[in-house]
């Protein structure tokens, strides 16, 4: 556009060739079942063997437009339990 030119020009200088990357440093990438705890799975490519999450977008109130209530008395009680303290009258 200005100058005359229509578009830049990169060139790859010839010493790089066609191998930009080094060999044998990059991890590897599995297809893996990634399961949400909805009940929800889907398939993605990842260095882990398995992944599993709590929230997803089928289940996630953002995506979803309904609210969900998270057990939080329960994660409370469970904590009370755990370190001991007395619940609160």
């Amino acid at each position: 556009m200005w100058g005359g030119r229509s578009r830049a020009r990169f060139r790859v200088p010839r010493s790089l060739g066609t191998k930009a990357m080094k060999a044998d440093i990059h991890p590897v990438y599995n297809v893996v079942a990634v399961t949400c705890a909805c009940g929800n799975a889907f398939q993605t490519r990842s260095t882990l063997k398995a992944i599993s999450v709590d929230v997803c977008g089928a289940c996630h109130p953002f995506y979803t437009g309904k609210q969900r209530l998270v057990d939080t008395a329960g994660r409370i009680d469970r904590f009370r339990r755990k370190y001991g303290t007395p619940a609160a009258k």
